[in-house]
């Protein structure tokens, strides 16, 4: 079957190329699979606006919101918006709305799909591994993908304040909601295939319902832009070092650590570092402080919230990138700054450790608050101190992010539903 003429039910809830994170994400499967396949799209109608600037998308099906869940959603958002936000809590309550498309989209497409009119069904966002997909109970003869479904690792054991700074004590919802979400044993149980974002998510599920490993395999979600992949690897001899942190300013990215971190190093090693923080949240305004208590404000600035474009522009300026964020399930700027040339250096935790090698940079067991500070300090040191180091891992860096540009993604996706194809075909004759 050519690729060009398979006919694909794209499931895309989240899915926009202005907004940042997993609609983002969404979006960038959504181009890249649509330029290889005859894909149809379904996704909330919030996307429209965004996606409709791009024409070269015909078969987009929008989910309307109903205004009973429109006025919902308004109450939710408000409760998040109350300070530090209790993303469990706001995930459980914000489910309704999911719910609602959930439903839609098997009343719109049930029927098309049990005629057979898609070769493949592939859910694609919300990403989180707690969400069904009540279209898999149609997929009776046409297979039915999931994924890449990423979340649920936990904090390292010697960070429990930085785990109820983030509402850890509610991640008793999701067992809850296992139990009593309508459809969601059954997605895992009836998809064809699932791809999982990291190994800790894969062996979750795998744990959960029994999946055999046929029908589960490691595929990450996030994926590197061909402008980021144009860079040259860094040479730089001596001179000032710029260390760059990206992210939002919450407290499990730990952007604190860093800026300790900074305040440990060896005078002659501060003397030489510059740091910038892109990223902008709820800690800035502590974080800020940290660094005026320290004395850091000629070493230690705040860049805020900057656009993608912009956000490479620094990592272009960077020569190491930092990233202590304890429990990172995709981290796509890590994919960024090694696409960049960036050695990085983070903990050993959750999906941004699966991209780091020995060779593209320091990963660091967070086994406490302290270690991880100390040991951040002494891999800058190392770092700023070996010119030769930095320009090996560089190259490094550049040629492992590669593999995660966007393009081969898709054509892997293909591969998969090419094989989910053939599979089915072969269990139907029997």
């Amino acid at each position: 079957m050519n690729a060009q003429k398979l006919k694909v039910l794209l499931i895309v809830e989240q899915c926009n190329p202005e907004w940042a994170s997993v609609p983002l994400v969404g979006y960038n499967f959504v181009e890249k699979i649509s330029s290889l396949v005859d894909a149809t799209l379904v996704t909330h109608v919030r996307n429209k606006s965004a996606i409709q600037k791009h024409p070269e998308y015909e078969k987009v099906f929008y989910i309307d919101q109903g205004k009973l869940a429109t006025q919902y959603y308004k109450v939710v958002e408000k409760i998040a918006a109350q300070g530090k936000i209790n993303w469990p809590l706001y995930n459980a309550l914000s489910y309704p709305i999911y719910e609602e498309f959930n439903q839609q989209v098997y009343q719109k497409f049930h029927s098309k799909i049990l005629k057979g009119d898609y070769d493949i069904v592939h859910a694609i966002t919300p990403m989180m591994p707690r969400y069904p997909f009540k279209v898999v109970s149609a997929c009776q003869n046409t297979p039915f993908l999931l994924g890449p479904v990423n979340g649920g690792i936990p904090f390292p054991a010697g960070f429990q304040e930085t785990a109820k700074q983030e509402f850890a004590q509610f991640n008793f919802l999701r067992a809850i909601g296992r139990a009593l979400i309508p459809g969601y044993v059954e997605t895992y149980k009836k998809a064809d295939q699932i791809l999982a974002g990291s190994t800790y998510t894969l062996n979750m599920l795998k744990d959960l319902f029994a999946i055999p490993d046929q029908r589960i395999q490691l595929f990450y979600e996030n994926g590197i832009a061909s402008s980021f992949l144009k860079q040259e690897p860094k040479t730089k001899k001596g001179g000032q070092i710029n260390l760059l942190f990206v992210g939002r300013l919450v407290p499990y990215k730990c952007a604190d650590i860093l800026i300790e971190s900074v305040n440990r190093l060896e005078p002659k090693i501060k003397e030489k570092v510059q740091v910038t923080i892109v990223g902008d949240g709820q800690e800035r305004k502590a974080l800020e402080s940290q660094v005026e208590k320290l004395n850091l404000g000629e070493k230690v600035k705040f860049a805020g919230w900057v656009g993608q474009a912009e956000t490479l522009d620094y990592y272009k300026q960077a020569d190491i990138f930092c990233f202590p964020s304890i429990r990172e399930f995709g981290g796509a700027v890590v994919m960024e700054a090694m696409a960049c040339g960036l050695p990085c250096i983070v903990p050993n935790n959750g999906g941004i450790a699966e991209y780091v090698t020995e060779e593209t940079g320091f990963k660091i067991e967070p086994t406490s608050r302290e270690y991880l500070t100390q040991e951040l300090t002494n891999k800058i040191q190392i770092l700023v101190e070996d010119d030769s180091l930095r320009e090996v891992m560089s190259a490094k860096c550049i040629e492992k992010a590669k593999e995660f540009a966007w393009e081969p993604k898709a054509e892997k996706i293909v591969e998969i539903y090419h094989k989910m194809i053939d599979a089915k075909n072969v269990a139907g004759s029997k």
